[in-house]
């Protein structure tokens, strides 16, 4: 099976048929995500994102804001940059603190983090590149908590990262949140099928 790149009109159920099967959708994605969820560090959790994963968050807009045909084009134009080309694997990552004050003084200090994420197979180090739709830091230096990267992989980056049990790292090398997670089988293995 080919590997989808792009969310097009042609994707987009109407309203009324996503709605009737809504629940069904959504434990079909829920399911696909399981496998996509990293936790790196004590704050930082990554979901890479897929052609599956940008699908339901479209029909998710769409059915919640029910603005109808005039909509599609605006949400396929804000998601489709987070559907894997082919070559990359990209994350949402989030930084997740419950206490507003601790939350706020953390992100103060991370300004930049967005551009210390990396994926590590087979030695060679991917380095991550921040979502250019917006600077997540601002001019003094806290952090947004929702930060987009890409990760672009050569071909022999590719077949590293499909080779089964291959040891994969995620990690961020802030100087205040320098923390490494290594990939479950089961998450290489999601995430090997976004190359095309």
């Amino acid at each position: 099976m080919s590997v989808k790149t792009e969310l097009t009109r042609a994707d987009i159920l109407p309203w009324a048929d996503y709605a009737r099967d809504r629940a069904e959708h959504r434990r079909r994605i829920t399911a696909i995500k399981r496998h996509r969820r990293v936790e790196v560090g004590p704050f930082v959790t990554f979901y890479f994102e897929s052609f599956d994963t940008m699908w339901l968050q479209v029909q998710e807009m769409l059915h919640i804001e029910r603005g109808g045909e005039g909509q599609i084009p605006e949400e396929l134009a804000a998601y489709n940059p987070l559907v894997p080309k082919g070559r990359e694997l990209v994350a949402t990552f989030m930084i997740e603190i419950d206490d507003p004050l601790r939350r706020a003084r953390v992100l103060a200090g991370l300004g930049g983090v967005e551009e210390t994420a990396f994926i590590e197979v087979g030695g060679v180090r991917v380095a991550g590149k921040a979502e250019t739709d917006q600077d997540r830091t601002t001019a003094d230096g806290k952090a947004s908590s929702v930060q987009f990267v890409h990760f672009p992989f050569t071909d022999a980056e590719v077949a590293a990262f499909r080779e089964p049990s291959a040891r994969v790292i995620l990690g961020l090398t802030h100087p205040n949140y320098s923390h490494m997670a290594v990939l479950h089988e089961a998450t290489r293995a999601a995430l090997a099928s976004d190359f095309a």
